[in-house]
């Protein structure tokens, strides 16, 4: 058993895995007795440590100390200083300006799928691990996604033109859960996620943090391309994607 089966498995116990990832993980305690048996051993233990082990209890001023820092507390009001009401009232319209941009770019689709893309990247990235199905085969990753979204991608193999396929994962971008396919160019990685055409890019794709994004439309979906890759070899993999077969 590695490493990321026991984090994997403690996540589950915890309840912290999403309903996608119990499926998976329940399958994968189905067809692994091992890891059923570690699964098995570590509710034993953490039941006989709730029935065993006694619990901690605050003491009195402990309790009283916490309750003291909880009671709200009156404070005073100086009627006479309008002029710091009125610098009050300034920073707090200020706030609120700059809350209600932030939500709204937060929302708002405007703000750039880009953005929340590369974020998405780069998250995969410091995980420990970029995908959740690890296979070069598109035979293995494309069904994967069957029965977890409503449409799947293309999954062209680019081994050939220097783009092995790495696996596969699920993003989600804005609201919207969404595949993403990675492949590799040498030590580079590189998430190619499908979103809804009407989330197309609006206006010309910048650099966002060191990292070049590339995005066309292909019928229904919208494919967007993310790498630390030089911007003319991002084109390269876009080109070669979009030129690809995919079997049925």
């Amino acid at each position: 058993m590695t490493e990321n089966d026991r984090l994997l498995l403690n996540a589950y116990i915890d309840g912290e895995l999403d309903p996608a990832h119990v499926l998976e993980f329940e399958q994968r305690l189905a067809e692994d007795p091992p890891l059923a048996d570690e699964r098995a051993r570590i509710e034993a233990l953490r039941g006989a440590m709730r029935e065993r082990l006694p619990r901690a209890t605050a003491s009195p001023e402990l309790r009283r100390r916490v309750t003291a820092l909880a009671r709200p507390r009156p404070f005073a009001i100086d009627w006479g200083a309008r002029r710091g009401w009125g610098a009050m009232a300034a920073s707090i319209v200020a706030a609120f300006a700059i809350g209600s941009a932030a939500t709204y770019l937060a929302i708002s689709p405007d703000r750039g799928e880009s953005e929340l893309l590369v974020s998405s990247h780069m998250r995969a990235l410091m995980a420990s691990q970029p995908v959740e199905v690890a296979s070069s085969d598109r035979h293995t990753v494309k069904p994967w996604f069957n029965g977890k979204l409503p449409q799947s991608p293309r999954v062209i193999d680019l081994a050939a033109q220097g783009f092995p396929l790495v696996g596969g994962r699920i993003d989600v971008i804005g609201l919207t859960p969404a595949p993403t396919l990675v492949y590799r160019a040498r030590q580079h990685v590189i998430s190619l996620t499908a979103l809804p055409s009407s989330l197309r890019a609006r206006g010309p794709l910048r650099p966002i943090d060191g990292y070049n994004v590339v995005e066309w439309t292909d019928g229904a979906l919208a494919y967007w391309a993310v790498s630390d890759l030089a911007a003319p070899e991002l084109e390269n993999f876009a080109k070669a994607f979009r030129s690809g077969e995919a079997e049925p």
